[in-house]
């Protein structure tokens, strides 16, 4: 009976052993893996501050800090509603009206909360950088859409009126203060495709002709890419 008591007690405590071990091991994984993220948006705010030319190294790195906590805040509110998602689809089941009413009621939600999360970044950036370091950040976090994409609305149309230029440049504005708040690339180009959009009816409205103009301005960075 004692020898019994023996394995049942080994047995029980490797058992633990092995729970114990393998807890260790999912905390070391998830201990790696924010690790690992927190280098990415170091790394991506710190090549951001670089075209800043910032003299001043504190200031380079509050700035870095102030755009890294932007990233990390942003991915909470999208990671926290990707599992309110998952677990709406286990209560909602096959009641697909009832669980895109809850999803649209979810994303109401997170846009005021990011809408209040955007307007606190832009006022520590602001109280670090001046308005044009502040658009160079912007434009660092969404690609540099911003100011290819309105040179080439004037590469393509050269004609264009100085109101005309305004309202791309607005229009493009606008699309960026979306997407910087965007948790993806594709979400972020999303943001400037529709107001591409945008831009195009508005210049039809005005009577400019972009479709000839568009597939000749493409010719010729065909032509540019091909005698590099």
């Amino acid at each position: 009976m004692n020898q019994w008591v023996k394995v049942v007690s080994l047995c029980f405590i490797m058992t633990i052993g092995l729970f114990v071990g393998l807890k260790a091991q999912e905390q070391k994984k998830e201990e790696d893996k924010a690790a690992e993220y927190t280098r990415a948006i170091t790394q991506r705010a710190d090549k951001i501050v670089v075209t800043l030319n910032l003299a001043d190294q504190a200031k380079a790195n509050k700035v870095r800090d102030i755009i890294t906590q932007q990233y990390r805040d942003l991915n909470t509110i999208q990671e926290a509603k990707k599992e309110k998602v998952n677990n709406l689809k286990e209560k909602t089941g096959d009641d697909k009206k009832s669980f895109e009413a809850k999803v649209k009621d979810l994303e109401t939600a997170d846009e005021k909360q990011i809408a209040k999360l955007h307007k606190r970044y832009i006022s520590r950036l602001s109280k670090e950088l001046n308005a044009d370091q502040v658009d160079k950040v912007k434009d660092g976090m969404t690609y540099n859409v911003l100011p290819i994409t309105y040179k080439g609305y004037l590469e393509m149309l050269p004609d264009l009126t100085e109101k005309q230029k305004s309202q791309i440049l607005a229009y493009l504005t606008e699309a960026r203060e979306h997407a910087i708040d965007a948790g993806s690339s594709e979400k972020k180009h999303w943001w400037f495709g529709k107001y591409k959009g945008k831009i195009n009816n508005y210049l039809s409205a005005e009577g400019v002709e972009t479709k000839t103009a568009r597939a000749e301005w493409e010719r010729k960075l065909k032509e540019r890419e091909a005698a590099k």
